[in-house]
């Protein structure tokens, strides 16, 4: 497979070639603006939270709260992941104490929604279950029902992101 459509490791190869056209023609950025015309506004760390912390209390009201949200620079470089789920519990003197926190890759700062959404109800999912497995990706469902088309076009975003950089 070609190294730039590593992000679609697994899908079809009916699905990857046409992926392949698009980037070899220059029309992948278009054809995203087209299907996402507008990014978000969500920019600040209290932005970031508050729109967590609304989805979180529409769908998983009984979850642990969050205890941090953030834009992290670090983490694709880093992890090669979009977003990160941290889990911390500490002994305070005769109380545990648990620590939920929440942070999205940097380069959705300036992304559309959709994409957000897609991390941020992933990253929640994953206060319920901790694998990648059917309840998770049900969970994922349940908060966006439209996720596995947005995971999916957030991953030709990254390769638009990244054949951009190529020029």
């Amino acid at each position: 497979m070609n190294p730039t459509l590593r992000y679609l490791n697994g899908y079809p190869e009916h699905l990857t070639s046409q992926v392949e056209q698009l980037v070899e023609k220059g029309t992948l950025g278009a054809w995203l603006k087209q299907r996402y015309p507008h990014n978000h506004n969500i920019t600040s760390e209290k932005a970031l939270y508050d729109y967590v912390v609304g989805i979180k209390n529409q769908y998983l009201k009984k979850s642990s709260p969050l205890s941090k949200v953030a834009y992290d620079g670090k983490i694709h470089v880093v992890n090669n992941a979009l977003g990160l789920h941290s889990f911390v519990s500490r002994v305070h003197g005769g109380k545990l104490k648990a620590k939920n926190e929440i942070r999205i890759a940097s380069m959705f700062k300036d992304a559309p929604e959709a994409f957000l959404r897609m991390l941020v109800v992933h990253e929640l999912a994953h206060l319920k279950e901790k694998d990648h497995n059917k309840a998770f990706y049900q969970l994922c469902c349940h908060m966006e029902p439209d996720y596995h088309q947005f995971e999916f076009d957030a991953r030709l975003y990254l390769i638009h992101l990244e054949s951009e950089k190529q020029k």
